[in-house]
C-alpha cells in the first residue's frame, strides 16, 4: 500500500464489511446506569442489515453488558466516545439529554488545507442526498438547521492539513463531514465527501473526543476525554 501527497497509506476501498478485530471493550466509563465506550474505526455502531453486518459495538458490549442500549451513534468510520445507558429508564433519560441538546460534542479531525480563521463556525442546513445515499448535501431550501463550531489547533506545512477541533451544536447525520468540505476542508480519509486527493488517510480522521453531559442519576457533571489515535 502506497502513500499519497499528504504521507498517509492510500485507502483499500472495500465494499464489504470488514469490521476491525473484537480485541475487548474499551471502557471509559461505566456505573450501573451509563456506559461510556471507545469505538474503535470502521466497527458499526448498531447491527446493519443482513447477517454480515451484526458485528457492532452495541452488539458486542452487550456480551459484556445484556441491559446495555444504544443512545446515540458515530459513523462506522468515526471512532471515539459512545454512550449507551443501562436499561430502559436510562435510555429515555439519556436520549432526552442528547435531543434537547444537553450534552457538549467535541471532536477532534485533521482536514486538508490550513483554515484562514482561527476558529468559526458552519452554519449550513443538511439534507440526505436522496439518489446518493448515504450521502448527505447541503441544502438551504429545505435542509435541517445545523452548526458546527471549530478551533484551529495546528497546521501541518508539509502535509497541508490543519488539526482541529470539531463541535457539532446539532447532531445531524455526516453533519462534520459536510460542512467541513463545504467550506473547502475536507477531512482526511473521507472517501464520500473528499476529492481524491484529500481523501488518501488510511482511516477518516476524525474521532470523539470529549463528551460532558449532566449524569442521569446522580445529577453530578461527567466530562470524559479520550484521545485520538492520529
Amino acid at each position: 500500500m502506497g502513500n499519497n501527497q499528504h504521507g498517509f497509506p492510500l485507502i483499500n476501498h472495500q465494499a464489504a464489511y470488514n469490521p476491525p478485530r473484537d480485541c475487548g471493550l474499551d471502557l471509559v466509563h461505566c456505573d450501573e446506569s451509563v456506559l461510556v465506550v471507545n469505538k474503535p474505526a470502521d466497527l458499526l455502531s448498531v447491527p446493519g442489515r443482513g447477517a454480515e453486518k451484526m458485528d457492532s459495538l452495541a452488539s458486542r458490549v452487550q456480551k459484556k453488558f445484556p441491559d446495555a442500549l444504544v443512545v446515540h451513534r458515530l459513523d462506522m468510520s468515526t471512532s471515539g466516545l459512545l454512550v449507551l445507558a443501562r436499561g430502559a429508564e436510562m435510555q429515555r433519560r439519556l436520549s432526552r439529554l442528547f435531543r434537547e441538546r444537553g450534552v457538549e460534542k467535541r471532536y477532534v479531525a485533521v482536514v486538508a488545507g490550513r483554515l484562514e480563521a482561527a476558529t468559526g463556525e458552519v452554519n449550513m442546513p443538511l439534507i440526505s442526498d436522496w439518489p446518493n445515499r448515504p450521502r448527505q448535501k447541503v441544502d438551504w431550501a429545505s435542509g435541517k438547521s445545523s452548526l458546527t463550531c471549530y478551533s484551529r489547533l495546528a497546521y501541518d506545512t508539509q502535509m497541508n492539513a490543519s488539526r482541529v477541533e470539531l463541535q457539532a451544536v446539532t447532531g445531524r447525520t455526516h453533519q462534520l463531514r459536510v460542512h467541513m468540505a463545504a467550506i473547502g476542508h475536507p477531512i482526511l480519509g473521507d472517501a464520500l465527501y473528499g476529492d481524491p486527493p484529500n481523501h488518501g488517510a488510511e482511516r477518516l480522521l476524525l474521532h470523539a473526543r470529549a463528551l460532558s453531559f449532566t449524569h442521569p442519576l446522580s445529577a453530578e457533571p461527567l466530562s470524559l476525554v479520550c484521545e485520538p489515535p492520529f
